[in-house]
């Protein structure tokens, strides 16, 4: 796996944002404020400074991290690379409490908070030309006024980045139209998660009641100011075999969204403890997959496969299975070596099991 999290030492005592600069490919090139600029590489780690003051990365060869952006934890020693200028993949945690408990959840919450929404601003504005920046939790909108603002402010200072907004779709009310109104909301896609028509199933799997009936509300809201809204259902015995009602459902009621995700689960966090009761093989039954598929995209509306490797896939529907898995946590398996697809494909999460997963995977020849 990348690493996320490096060692570092500084002489700061306080929270800070960095960017790393080793200006080979332009010595000429203008510092920023935040820009710290590599100085010496030795045995005991590479030395940076700049206007902030100096640091030290111990541990990672400079070349892996130039131009990424840190958000140095002095007190820990350590440095989160939240925005890697070689990655597509850069999301900011934004928050680890949630009000929803879902079955699979791969980051299940916690009670505690800490406010960096100021840092995060910092990091953006250093983020390369037209980056794309996830945001994600716990539940972003539970602090949605810091969320509001930090988009505005963002996208107003930095016309060429875009977000991607992972939410549970459950806090917005008409009072906050004025505030999203405020954001650009061509360059802001929430990824909001619908998991099955029922509202019993739906309420089950996020541990909540109520939940199913509050996110439609919110869905409706969402179209009338125009939003970008993807809709997200991961993929689970409990509601595989309603898919093709939820397809019928989407295509009546939900014409208006972006995009429909149907996602395989991650085998850590809750989804973990679950694994055996709720993972779904589709590579050994995937008709149902398919023909929800095939209605939603019969109507014009854009439905894809997240992180389902190719070779599970039946070969009709490859060309929607996009690489959608995180470099930092995507894998490959020995079985792939050789797979003429290997270069397209999205491969496996890192924590996937090999004994209890896909019945049918292989290289594709």
């Amino acid at each position: 796996m990348i690493p996320l999290r490096i060692k570092v030492e500084t002489n700061a005592d306080q929270l800070f944002v960095v960017r790393l600069r080793s200006f080979e490919a332009d010595p000429r090139e203008q510092l920023n404020p935040f820009d710290v600029a590599l100085e010496r590489v030795g045995p005991e780690g590479a030395d940076y400074s700049g206007e902030g003051g100096s640091i030290r990365i111990l541990g990672i060869d400079p070349s892996k991290v130039d131009g990424d952006v840190m958000l140095v934890n002095p007190r820990r020693g350590t440095a989160d690379r939240i925005i890697r200028r070689s990655s597509p993949h850069n999301t900011l945690l934004v928050t680890e409490r949630c009000d929803q408990v879902c079955l699979m959840c791969s980051q299940p919450p916690k009670k505690h908070h800490v406010d960096l929404f100021p840092y995060f601003e910092t990091a953006a504005l250093l983020a390369p030309e037209g980056t794309t920046i996830g945001i994600s939790g716990g539940e972003p909108t539970l602090f949605k006024a810091q969320l509001f603002e930090f988009l505005r402010r963002a996208l107003d200072a930095r016309p060429d980045l875009s977000f991607h907004v992972l939410t549970n779709g459950q806090h917005f009310d008409p009072d906050d139209c004025e505030a999203i109104r405020r954001i650009d909301r061509g360059r802001v896609v929430w990824g909001i998660p619908l998991y099955s028509r029922d509202p019993v199933v739906h309420d089950e799997i996020v541990g909540k009641a109520g939940a199913h009936e509050r996110l439609l509300e919110n869905l409706a809201l969402m179209c009338r100011l125009g939003a970008q809204v993807e809709l997200r259902t991961v993929l689970m015995r409990p509601n595989t075999d309603g898919l093709p009602q939820l397809a019928r459902f989407i295509v009546s009621a939900l014409p208006f969204i972006r995009t429909w995700a149907i996602m395989q689960m991650e085998n850590i966090g809750f989804g973990r403890m679950n694994w055996k009761t709720l993972f779904y093989d589709s590579s050994e039954s995937f008709d149902v997959v398919g023909r929800s598929l095939d209605l939603v995209r019969s109507r014009g509306i854009d439905a894809w496969l997240y992180n389902f490797p190719l070779c599970t896939v039946p070969e009709k529907y490859r060309h929607l299975a996009p690489a959608t898995i995180s470099d930092w946590k995507r894998v490959y398996r020995a079985d792939c070596v050789g797979c003429k697809l290997k270069d397209e494909c999205g491969g496996f999460f890192e924590w996937h099991p090999a004994n209890h997963g896909y019945g049918n995977f292989g290289a594709i020849q």
